[in-house]
């Protein structure tokens, strides 16, 4: 009997398993939690602008940016399961079709432009976690007392992929089109 108490004292597992801490859910710039059936602006917190979508040469697909002039565009956040938590895979869509680009899908996703440039457009692939839609993950990671979005995602483990923050490139002296970056850019949510 003393041998069985020593050995579960000095054991490393714990008996009845060990509660994973649960990841913070996002919340609005009200203090309510995001909801699925809710649609967002995401809002940079340098009141730089709202986020937009526009068409360039070749017009599909459209091209995520950061627009001055606009009131912005409601966006739908849809995660890998069931909640909207900080650090936990999810897609990003437009709430709503685009009639420049109706044969695209509205779900973001990592375009790359060069081999220094990779940018954020429509055309993604909505769920199906997996190495044909690993360019269409994203996740929320609280920044100070803000958030910011990243491409890091963790639905495929065998595919091979950049961990980067999501941040803005002046393009051609004009417009911020969001990018992958070294510098990511704070952002709120409100809802739409």
């Amino acid at each position: 009997m003393l041998v069985l108490l020593l050995l579960l004292a000095l054991s490393s597992q714990p008996l009845l398993g060990s509660a994973k801490p649960s990841l913070d859910q996002v919340l609005d710039i009200s203090g309510k939690k995001l909801r699925l059936d809710a649609d967002y602006y995401i809002i940079p917190a340098n009141g730089a602008g709202n986020i937009d979508v526009v068409s360039t040469d070749e017009s599909c697909p459209l091209h995520i940016v950061i627009a001055k002039h606009s009131q912005g565009l409601p966006l739908r956040i849809a995660p890998v399961k069931g909640v909207i938590r900080v650090s936990t895979d999810l897609n990003i869509m437009l709430a709503n079709s685009d009639s420049r680009c109706p044969n695209y899908s509205i779900v973001w996703k990592i375009d790359p432009f060069s081999k220094e440039e990779t940018f954020l457009t429509t055309g993604g692939i909505l769920g199906h976690a997996g190495s044909n839609s690993i360019h269409s993950w994203f996740k929320i990671e609280k920044y100070d007392d803000d958030y910011k979005l990243v491409y890091c995602p963790n639905v495929c483990p065998s595919c091979k992929h950049v961990c980067k923050d999501v941040g803005y490139y002046r393009y051609k002296n004009m417009e911020m089109r969001l990018a992958l970056t070294n510098v990511p850019f704070k952002v709120k949510f409100q809802e739409a």
